[in-house]
């Protein structure tokens, strides 16, 4: 590491999979690699200040090289498609791994049936690294011997998508992410309908409650009309909440960012209108807590 590590989280997975960013955002989705294997990820925190992400990249990238490895990719914020790449790769959530969208550095390479990645960002007092390894291991998960009873009905797991207020702010805080479930808008509107919204006060608490953090509200549509229509149409619902937040909850602008993706992440089909209702949301991300 360049600098001191002043925090750690790990992700590991075996077998895993990762798609590797092998390109910049290219107006629908980041060109990836797909590979497979033992998966570990892992986001250091370290005691940089005034470093820059130049700087906190340079000798990673020399390790990579090192270690024999082929970079693929290499590319800086505006470069690498800005807000669209960070959000359409493998990240691990804030605070775990902060990702400041004006200012960061990607990396990927390949080693035979090996790859890593590597991206670095900044805030005020600290620099931040996620690397992302994926080594060779057996595909084939050892089985779990588990007795079933065929006879007892199968409870799905509920979606992890909170909409009570008191659920909204502890998803932020543990995965610095939340749905706002409530919301509703009508197929090809960017008002709110008329309404109470819990979900929207769930949000301020927490902007109250955390005076340095900063969100991103990324609006979503259902699949009616074109992409380019349903980016614009999903980014003026985003804009649309961040008003609220503005206007009836005193929320500093500066705190909050709006960005639409359209029908690019659907959570439901878009066969029925129970469906569709569902891909037309505003998800909450926690940008930054300094």
């Amino acid at each position: 590491m360049p600098a001191r590590v002043i925090g750690e989280e790990t992700r590991n997975e075996v077998p895993g999979s990762y798609a590797l960013p092998i390109g910049p955002y290219d107006g629908t989705t980041v060109p990836a690699q797909q590979v497979e294997g033992a998966l570990e990820q892992r986001a250091y925190r370290l005691e940089a200040p005034g470093v820059t992400t130049l700087a906190l990249l340079d000798p990673l990238r020399e390790q990579v090289r090192a270690a024999g490895y082929e970079i693929l990719f290499e590319c800086e914020a505006r470069a690498c498609g800005g807000f669209d790449f960070r959000f359409n790769t493998e990240i691990l959530p804030e605070p775990d791994m902060h990702v400041d969208l004006g200012d960061f550095r990607f990396l990927s390479a390949r080693k035979g049936d090996e790859a890593v990645s590597i991206l670095v960002s900044r805030s005020a007092g600290a620099g931040h690294v996620q690397i992302t390894r994926v080594t060779p291991a057996p595909l084939v998960a050892k089985p779990v011997e588990t007795e079933v009873d065929l006879n007892e009905p199968v409870v799905p797991p509920v979606s992890e998508a909170p909409s009570a207020p008191s659920a909204i702010g502890l998803a932020l805080d543990k995965v610095g992410a939340a749905v706002l479930d409530d919301l509703v808008f009508a197929s090809g509107a960017a008002t709110l309908s008329n309404g109470d919204y819990p979900s929207l006060a769930a949000v301020a608490a927490w902007l109250e409650a955390n005076p340095d953090g900063t969100i991103a509200l990324v609006g979503h549509t259902d699949a009616s009309g074109t992409l380019a229509a349903n980016v614009a149409l999903s980014e003026r619902r985003a804009e649309a909440v961040a008003e609220v937040l503005v206007q009836t909850y005193g929320i500093d602008p500066a705190r909050v960012a709006a960005e639409g993706v359209g029908f690019l992440a659907p959570r439901a089909t878009n066969q029925t209108e129970e469906g569709r209702q569902k891909n037309r949301r505003v998800e909450v991300i926690v940008t930054s807590t300094r």
